[in-house]
């Protein structure tokens, strides 16, 4: 089986392997071809290797000499935080909707999205969009951060932010 199968890989890249001919036509100009000419005296031309680099990924054994921060890696974000909350931290929203705004630097990468965390657990549905509206929210104390997610995997959490929720009470 093994033998088929390496015999498949090789016919499969047996076009890659392909020679190309340089010569002079009849009008006097160079001419490339991957057949050579009837007649005419053609040279193989020979191309360097194709370029390519190895992506290189951090060891998980290797630790960042002591006082240094480790290099960020490409899922790290230098900013993500929380930012349009009230500086005393009590929210007026008499119907409980409010938005607040996320601040990421770098922009968010590929696939990763936001999710808001609201007292700990997932709350809406995750965005790329860096404002997230909070619906009807009973009035208190609340906790709120923002992950970055690439599917399930958290990539970054920001710091929780505690919020109060002032609504209106009709008597």
């Amino acid at each position: 089986m093994r033998p088929l199968l390496l015999l498949l890989l090789l016919s499969l890249a047996y076009p890659v392997m392909a020679q190309i001919f340089k010569y002079t036509d009849a009008a006097g100009n160079t001419a490339y071809s991957n057949q050579p000419p009837n007649g005419v005296d053609a040279q193989t031309v020979d191309l360097p290797p194709v370029n390519s680099i190895q992506r290189q990924l951090p060891s998980d054994t290797e630790q960042p000499a002591a006082g240094t921060r480790s290099r960020p890696t490409h899922n790290d974000y230098n900013v993500l935080e929380l930012s349009g909350l009230p500086t005393a931290g009590v929210v007026r929203a008499n119907n409980g909707t409010f938005t607040v705004d996320v601040l990421i630097e770098p922009r968010l990468q590929g696939t990763h999205l936001l999710r808001l965390l609201l007292d700990g657990q997932p709350y809406g549905q995750p965005s790329n969009v860096p404002s997230l509206q909070l619906i009807n929210i009973d009035r208190g104390e609340h906790g709120l951060a923002v992950q970055v997610i690439d599917g399930e995997r958290v990539v970054q959490q920001s710091p929780t932010a505690t919020v109060t929720v002032q609504r209106a009470h009709k008597r």
